[in-house]
């Protein structure tokens, strides 16, 4: 598995490389804020070590950006010991916190842990082409999906709607959006075929469809997979 470790001290970012290739896992090095969102964009990351104080863009910062679209597990690294910090590095969708000078074993503890739960005790692999909100799961490698572990067939039209909205798990579609991305054509008033897809996702993959938990319409805009 592929961890990105950011930290602008590069005496502990080398000291936790060390730490976590002895236990197998591939190690990708960022400097500053910015530098692991450059890092993300071109190399899959199953977790993240993030620091807090850093030049150009702090971790607080680059967390929120991170957030905006992924849901990999961080853990938010800092010299402060103060709750306020850690309380906002949770609050702004950080998973964890350590704090310096920490443990090597406690670090390594709280990765495994973290990483345990973001692959459901290995019932889904940490893959780049596989999307996972709750209980939902779409494997594009195998074109499967799965909730609560049990297969759901669809047609392909459905696949490649629920897949869009999957893959951006928390933004807003409109039905001229959905349209076009997935049937590859202008969007002529597409309401009624969006709208009778939808309604054929939910009946699969909801367990009250009058009340979905993951594809929710966002009244007058369009419809979203909620992040779970």
């Amino acid at each position: 598995m592929n961890i990105l470790v950011c930290d602008d001290e590069k005496e502990i970012v080398d000291a936790i490389e060390i730490y976590l290739k002895n236990e197998g896992y591939q190690i990708y090095k960022a400097y500053d804020g910015q530098q692991a969102l450059e890092v993300l964009e071109q190399h899959p990351i199953q977790l993240i070590i993030m620091d807090v104080m850093m030049p150009r863009l702090d971790g607080i910062r680059a967390t929120l950006k991170i957030r905006e679209t992924q849901n990999i597990p961080v853990i938010m690294l800092s010299a402060k010991s103060e709750d306020t910090d850690k309380i906002m590095g949770l609050n702004i969708g950080a998973d964890d916190y350590v704090t310096k000078p920490f443990n090597p074993l406690e670090l390594i503890a709280r990765v495994k842990s973290q990483l345990r739960r973001y692959t459901k005790l290995g019932s889904v692999q940490a893959k780049e082409n596989v999307f996972q909100t709750g209980e939902l799961v779409v494997d594009d490698e195998r074109k499967e999906v799965t909730v609560d572990g049990e297969p759901v067939r669809m047609t392909p039209v459905e696949y490649k709607i629920l897949l869009l909205l999957i893959r951006n798990a928390g933004r807003v579609y409109s039905i001229e959006q959905i349209y076009e991305k997935v049937w590859n054509e202008p969007a002529y008033s597409p309401e009624n075929t969006v709208a009778v897809h939808i309604r054929r996702i939910r009946e699969k993959i909801e367990i009250n469809p009058k009340e979905p938990k993951y594809l929710k319409v966002v009244w007058g805009i369009g419809y979203k997979i909620e992040k779970i």
